[in-house]
């Protein structure tokens, strides 16, 4: 019997040029199960089921294994996942390039060594051996890339706010420098830890002055390769960087302006970051960052909850950490005047696939239960979200000037 918009194993195989076997072992290994089986066994798959397969046979092409593949891939073909989805694999193809590239090199340069010394450059085999064992953190930058493209979607697309978070930052950065009467003789120096993708300047690029200089830093080598390749090293305005923030390797008195946009709970000693900042604050210099309220996204928590009690999206409540409840108090044993400012905003939608993504990107337990219950999970947030579904925003800055000596 022929199901419209559904294909056999034998159909759904060929399409995908790979053997039926394959498409039986990805359902035995649950990696992908069939949309729809028949009271007899026959197994039909769909569209979706589709791209998710070509999700499957890159990251296999790409060295990842089948544990890796089974929580990397979720099936769902919103156009917006998938666009999403293609741009993440399009980083990773690009990352991996590169990293081929490199190790081509480190090897010329080996064998061009041993032909002409005849021995063996141990400092040279290390280099090989670390960069051909570079491939078990692609997953982790990957999944941190894909965690933060969904998190900004979900506030992007659907904040009732029509001046997003990113350009309301920018607002407040750029009354600073405006106000400083900084030129392209003397340039006004900005620092961002943490900066993730980029997104506070690749949002507002044409509204930065060239009399700023702005050097992006995270303590990942992906992120900041990302931010590189997006924003690119023909613009001079900008410079890159990895380190800790913990450690900022820069001379005192270089900066005019550091920002830490939701960066500062995630940090292990936050007094010790704050001090590396007045460190590297110019006089008359200021410190922006951001932190959540307790009430921020609280609807979110209650939701996957009431699916399942087990579900803890965030293994430790960040705002206890630093927030915009007790933020103040940390960061007045360092600055003598700060300054808080909230955001006005909220997120109010009718599509399902946004917030799962956003679920599924956060940084709890979710991935243990969801996805082998994928569609019922499906199913109960469409069910939730369909009249309209309202998602409270509790965030903003604290702006910090004069430090204490």
């Amino acid at each position: 019997m022929k199901l419209p918009g559904y294909y056999s194993s034998g159909e759904f195989a060929r399409m995908a040029q790979v053997s039926i076997r394959t498409i039986r072992f990805y359902d035995k290994q649950n990696i992908l199960k069939p949309s729809f089986v028949s009271p007899a066994g026959a197994r039909f798959y769909t569209d979706s089921d589709f791209t998710r397969l070509q999700q499957i046979l890159l990251y296999k092409y790409l060295g990842f294994s089948l544990d890796d593949i089974r929580e990397m891939t979720v099936d769902d073909i919103d156009s917006g996942f998938l666009l999403n989805s293609l741009s993440l694999q399009k980083k990773l193809v690009q990352d991996r390039i590169e990293q081929m590239q490199l190790v081509e090199q480190a090897i010329e340069s080996t064998v061009g060594e041993l032909q002409e010394n005849k021995a063996v450059n141990w400092s040279r085999m290390l280099e090989l051996i670390h960069l051909t064992g570079m491939e078990k953190s692609y997953k982790t930058q990957y999944l941190d890339a894909g965690n933060i493209s969904a998190r900004i979607r979900l506030h992007s697309e659907y904040s009732v706010n029509p001046l997003g978070w990113f350009p309301w930052i920018f607002g407040h950065c750029a009354a600073l420098w405006n106000a400083s009467g900084a030129d392209t003789a003397s340039p006004y120096t900005v620092l961002e830890l943490g900066c993730g993708n980029g997104a506070l300047w690749t949002e507002n690029l044409p509204q930065l002055p060239a009399f700023v200089q702005v050097t992006l830093s995270d303590i990942s080598d992906g992120m900041i390769r990302d931010v590189r390749r997006t924003i690119g090293t023909e613009d001079a305005r900008f410079a890159f960087q990895t380190f800790d923030c913990a450690e900022i390797p820069a001379e005192d008195h270089s900066y005019d302006l550091i920002i830490a946009n939701h960066v500062l709970f995630y940090c292990t000693d936050i007094p010790k970051v704050c001090e590396e900042v007045r460190r590297v604050m110019k006089p008359g210099g200021a410190f922006l960052c951001s932190a959540y309220g307790p009430a921020h996204m609280k609807e979110i928590t209650e939701l996957v909850q009431e699916f399942d009690s087990r579900i803890v999206l965030s293994g430790e409540k960040l705002y206890e950490r630093f927030g915009l409840s007790n933020g103040y108090q940390i960061l007045e044993k360092t600055f003598r005047r700060i300054e808080t400012r909230h955001y006005d905003d909220a997120i109010v939608l009718a599509a399902a696939e946004p917030l799962i993504a956003y679920i599924l990107s956060c940084h709890g337990n979710q991935n243990q239960y969801l996805p082998d219950r994928y569609r019922d999970f499906r199913t109960f947030v469409e069910k939730k979200v369909k009249k309209g579904f309202r998602i409270t925003k509790d965030a903003g800055i604290f702006l910090c000037r004069d430090p204490k000596a």
